[in-house]
């Protein structure tokens, strides 16, 4: 009977050692199998790293794609308080010189489009320049001057350069000292003694003989008639003291076809100088009428308006 307690007792301690032994061995199992797991996975990292810089120094672009992607890019952020919504995390992060270096970038970008545009304008300018001194047979400095001073006056004003370049050369054909017999002067004969006024800030009406001052308070007149009478062509027939006729005797279709053609120089296009432009009678310019209207006709209806004292209808008389 002790013997098989014995027994019993010795079966119960193999049986619990190689309950021990299984336990061990499961967790050794469990171990090893997890390093593997772990070793496979960091292999796995590493080669798509390699990978991914490899593609990065091939393509360099995707470097800027993946740092545009990460939240701590600063390169696409500005500083700015006029925003409503908090700064982001990347943009409190971000050091002075990545600021610095952020609006650098910005203005440098805006440096770029503003010499582009600025370059567009020399061309454009050049092109005008040249025409208008072949046309008009007037030196090139003299030209160059002429049309620098319409874009500036035309800038600060807000009227397209070319049409006061068309009416300064329907006006004069670019003479400065140009004078009708009612005492239109300059580039654009303006009536001085009419617009005195608009002379005062530029030395009195001897001015309306400076190209400059003639450009600019011509340009004023221009742009308070176009604006006056709702259209380009209703302000050309305004600025020549034709508003109290039927029609402008072909003024206005004269300077818009000469705007037109000045459009297609300013675009880079081949516009012959050689066009023959019909002269047609102009009632504020009695000089340029045709045969077939008698000059003391032209003259009488000038003096009619100004008789009836309408300064907006004689201004440009």
């Amino acid at each position: 009977m002790f013997q098989r307690f014995l027994l019993a007792v010795q079966g119960n301690k193999n049986a619990l050692v190689d309950k021990s032994e299984n336990h061990a061995f499961s967790l050794l199992n469990s171990k090893i199998s997890f390093f593997a797991t772990l070793h496979h996975l960091t292999l796995v990292l590493g080669l798509g790293a390699i990978l991914a810089l490899t593609m990065m120094f091939i393509k360099p672009d995707l470097a800027e794609k993946f740092q545009s992607l990460s939240p701590f890019s600063v390169s696409t952020q500005v500083l700015d308080t006029s925003y409503s919504t908090p700064p982001s995390l990347a943009l409190l992060m971000a050091t002075p010189e990545q600021i610095a270096q952020t609006n650098a970038l910005e203005v440098d970008t805006s440096s770029i489009a503003e010499n582009n545009k600025v370059s567009t304008n020399e061309r454009e300018q050049q092109w005008v320049t040249s025409w208008l001194a072949k046309r008009y047979r007037v030196a090139s400095d003299a030209s160059d001057m002429l049309v620098s001073a319409a874009y500036i006056t035309a800038k600060e004003i807000k009227l397209d350069p070319l049409l006061i370049l068309s009416v300064m050369a329907i006006e004069s054909g670019l003479n400065p000292f140009a004078e009708s017999p009612v005492g239109a002067q300059g580039l654009m004969q303006v009536m001085s003694k009419i617009h005195h006024e608009k002379f005062e800030e530029m030395g009195g009406i001897k001015a309306a003989l400076n190209p400059i001052a003639n450009i600019k308070v011509g340009a004023l007149i221009l742009k308070d008639y176009v604006t006056r009478g709702g259209s380009v062509e209703a302000g050309l027939k305004l600025y020549v003291g034709a508003a109290a006729f039927e029609n402008d005797a072909g003024y206005g279709s004269r300077v818009m076809a000469e705007y037109r053609r000045l459009k297609d120089v300013a675009i880079g296009k081949n516009v012959s100088i050689f066009i023959n432009t019909p002269i047609q009678p102009v009632l504020a310019h009695p000089q340029e009428a045709s045969p077939g209207i008698k000059l003391e006709t032209l003259t009488e209806h000038k003096s009619v308006l100004i008789e009836n004292k309408l300064p907006e209808q004689i201004a440009r008389l």
